[in-house]
C-alpha cells in the first residue's frame, strides 16, 4: 500500500498518507477568491431597510410642501420609498417614508427641523422599524355606496375589527348625485384577511350587515 501511495504522490516527506482534498479541482479552476464566493452566506438576507423615517405633513393645499419635502429627502441622500398625498377640505395631507443610511437620515432630520419653522406647515417626523411580513394576509377591496348619514364608517370598521381583520387603506367621501341631487356616501377600503378565515362566510356576514344598514357593497380580491 505504501508503495502504491508513493507512486500516486499521496505521501508527504514526513511519511504521512494524505487524502486528495475534494476542493482541489475547484481551487485549480477558480482560485481561492472565486471559491469563497461559492460558499453559502452565513448572514440571512434582510427583507427591508432598517433605517426609516416617517414624515407626516399638513398644510394649505395652495402651499403644498410636497416638492420641498421630496427635495430635502433627495438632498440628504435618502430614498423616498413610499408616499401618500390627499387633499381634504382646504388642506393637503402628506405621508412620506424615507429610508437610507443612519447618517443620511440624521441629515434629513436636521433639514426637516428647519423646514418646520414655517408656521403654515404642521410637520411631524420620527423613525420607525421595518414592517413585519404580512404574507399570511389576503388583500381584498371593499366598496360601499349609500345615502349619506352619520355612522357608516364606524359600523364598517367595527365589523372588520371584530373579525380580526386589518384595514390597510381607507378612502371615503361625500358627494351630490348628479341625476337627483341626493347626498351620497362612498368608501373604498383595502383590508388584509388572515388566510385561515373562511372567505365565503365572511363575505356573507358582511353583505348581511350592509343589507341591514341599506348599504350597497361589494368585497372582491385585489387583482394586481
Amino acid at each position: 500500500m505504501l508503495l502504491a501511495a508513493l507512486q500516486a504522490g499521496q505521501v508527504s516527506s514526513a511519511g504521512v498518507i494524505s487524502c486528495a482534498h475534494p476542493l482541489r479541482p475547484l481551487l485549480a479552476r477558480h482560485g481561492p477568491h472565486r471559491l469563497n464566493a461559492l460558499k453559502p452566506s452565513s448572514t440571512p438576507a434582510r427583507s427591508g431597510n432598517e433605517n426609516q423615517l416617517l414624515i407626516q405633513a399638513l398644510a394649505p393645499a395652495i402651499q403644498s410642501p410636497l416638492l420641498a419635502l421630496a427635495k430635502r429627502i433627495a438632498d440628504a441622500g435618502c430614498n423616498l420609498s413610499e408616499s401618500r398625498a390627499s387633499t381634504i377640505g382646504t388642506e393637503i395631507s402628506l405621508m412620506l417614508l424615507a429610508d437610507g443610511a443612519w447618517d443620511a437620515l440624521a441629515k434629513l432630520e436636521t433639514a426637516l427641523m428647519k423646514l418646520a419653522r414655517d408656521e403654515s406647515l404642521h410637520l411631524v417626523h420620527y423613525r420607525i422599524g421595518p414592517r413585519e411580513s404580512n404574507a399570511h394576509l389576503l388583500p381584498y377591496l371593499v366598496e360601499v355606496v349609500a345615502a349619506d348619514r352619520p355612522g357608516i364608517v364606524v359600523r364598517i370598521v367595527e365589523f372588520f375589527s371584530q373579525h380580526g381583520i386589518s384595514v390597510e387603506q381607507l378612502n371615503s367621501t361625500r358627494y351630490q348625485a348628479m341625476q337627483t341631487g341626493a347626498e351620497m356616501f362612498q368608501a373604498q377600503l383595502t383590508i388584509g384577511i388572515p388566510a385561515e378565515i373562511h372567505i365565503a362566510g365572511l363575505r356573507d356576514d358582511f353583505l348581511e350587515l350592509c343589507d341591514g344598514l341599506n348599504l350597497d357593497a361589494i368585497m372582491d380580491p385585489v387583482k394586481f
